[in-house]
């Protein structure tokens, strides 16, 4: 007796997607749905970059005003900045632009529900759904997708729509709750958008040593520095500071006097900060805080 045939697996229900803003993270997880199988239907964009973007990672996707976008979608994505999106969600509701029980989600770190809360418009099904990286705006994020958590805030009932949508992309859902969103962002741009800096200002300070590439000689310091810190914190600390060295802090102070105004005193507030966490953390002896403190106060008048 023959085994009898499975029967086809339910196909996964596709939305047709707008997405608002074609800067570099609109048009990069605009590409990641339409991959998923999802349809894109419309896109705006306003810039010659923006314009090019949605060329090259949406291509065929007609590009719309705004309202248009809206109004051809089941679920608009609002990748703009997060100075723009409050006014954005209201100006919609001020023209009727939305449908009732439209999804819409947005992208910002910052935000969570508040920018829908309604203004005498349509009610919404939102959701926050930010990706927790950098992006280039160019079809090698669609890659990096696959290891990028989404910080998502939704209602509880929108919450496995919001997951669904993350996993499609490749991404890892993580839930930040609407109280935390800004102390979440805060500390993904402490880290990352203050790591690029940090980083541009020790490869300015090797350059003008004559050392290059500069970038070869930090790369595998940076890392293994970066792998050290995210497994250990604190314990990862190593150099001068930690280590109580004043003299050589005081130092590196004098060398860097003549570099361009904003190094000198970042590697002053960094390294107060690191003498504190570095005392707090029991790496370094409170006396040899104290005299790090004090050659950091006669170094800054």
């Amino acid at each position: 007796m023959s085994t009898p045939a499975r029967p086809p697996a339910p196909e996964r229900p596709t939305l047709r997607i707008g997405v608002v803003g074609a800067g570099r993270v609109g048009a990069v997880l605009g590409a990641a749905l339409r991959g998923a199988g999802h349809e894109v239907v419309a896109v705006s964009a306003v810039s010659e970059a923006s314009l090019d973007r949605a060329e090259l990672l949406l291509p065929g996707v007609p590009v719309r005003p705004v309202p248009d976008v809206v109004a051809e979608s089941q679920l608009v994505i609002l990748a703009v900045p997060d100075d723009a999106l409050t006014d954005l969600v209201a100006g919609l509701h001020a023209t009727g632009a939305w449908r009732a029980g439209q999804l819409v989600a947005h992208t910002s770190g910052r935000h969570g529900l508040a920018p829908f809360a309604s203004k005498g418009g349509a009610q919404l099904l939102p959701m926050a759904i930010h990706p927790a990286m950098t992006f280039t705006g160019t079809s090698v994020d669609v890659a990096r997708l696959a290891e990028c958590c989404f910080g998502i805030t939704t209602p509880q009932d929108l919450r496995p729509v919001a997951e669904a949508l993350v996993v499609e992309m490749g991404g890892e859902p993580v839930w930040v709750p609407e109280e935390a969103r800004g102390r979440y962002h805060a500390a993904l741009a402490h880290g990352s958008n203050h790591m690029v800096t940090l980083v541009a200002q020790a490869m300015e300070i090797l350059s003008s040593a004559g050392i290059d590439p500069a970038d070869r000689v930090l790369r595998p310091l940076l890392q293994a520095s970066l792998d050290n810190a995210l497994s250990s914190g604190d314990g990862a600390l190593t150099g001068p500071v930690a280590r109580g060295d004043a003299g050589t802090v005081s130092a590196h102070l004098r060398e860097l006097a003549d570099l361009p105004q904003d190094i000198r005193p970042a590697y002053l507030a960094q390294a107060r900060a690191t003498a504190l966490r570095a005392t707090r953390s029991g790496r370094l002896r409170a006396d040899a805080a104290e005299t790090i403190l004090t050659t950091l106060d006669e170094e800054n008048p």
